[in-house]
């Protein structure tokens, strides 16, 4: 937070008002400290919006070791565990283009697909296909490390099953 204090000239500030405007401050900084992590809210509607506070109320407390915090904005269709970095899941974000290439992969980890993508900075953003509302997690490199690991997302798995149907003909066999 950058602030810079303008007095008229000739003013100072002293005593009990220099203290109050002293204490606000920290107040300020300390809170800008303790918010969450900023997530872009996705903007689903109908029964997308549904079924991504259906989601959000499974969400688990800890992913990947990592404990679940408030994000900024606080919305029922984001969420993050740990500290900055932070995974984070963000739930009715549009199709992704990667989903135009029928070349695209997706990875099953504990029966739920998802199609990831290299970050720039080495992290890993996953989508999951094949289901009704897209649901987008990032880990960061410092989650997935140089070999991708991606086994924080075994932590949302049942969450994701149990509040947000597959469409994939090859579930419904199994």
């Amino acid at each position: 937070m950058n602030l810079s204090l303008h007095r008229p000239a000739g003013r100072r500030l002293t005593g009990l008002p220099a203290a109050a405007l002293l204490c606000t401050l920290v107040a300020c900084s300390a809170a800008d400290r303790a918010a969450g992590p900023a997530v872009p809210t996705p903007a689903p509607t109908g029964r997308q919006a549904e079924l991504c506070r259906a989601l959000h109320g499974q969400l688990p407390a800890s992913v990947g070791g990592l404990k679940r915090r408030a994000t900024e904005p606080v919305s029922d269709f984001t969420a993050a565990w740990g500290d900055d970095p932070s995974i984070t899941l963000r739930c009715g974000v549009p199709r992704p283009a990667m989903f135009n290439d029928p070349a695209t992969d997706a990875a099953v980890i504990d029966g739920v697909q998802w199609a990831p993508e290299r970050l720039g900075d080495g992290g890993i953003r996953l989508t999951t296909p094949l289901r009704p509302v897209y649901i987008e997690v990032t880990l960061p490199k410092e989650v997935v490390g140089d070999g991708g690991d991606m086994s924080a997302l075994i932590d949302l798995a049942a969450a994701v099953k149990r509040t947000v149907p597959s469409q994939d003909p090859d579930d419904a066999r199994s």
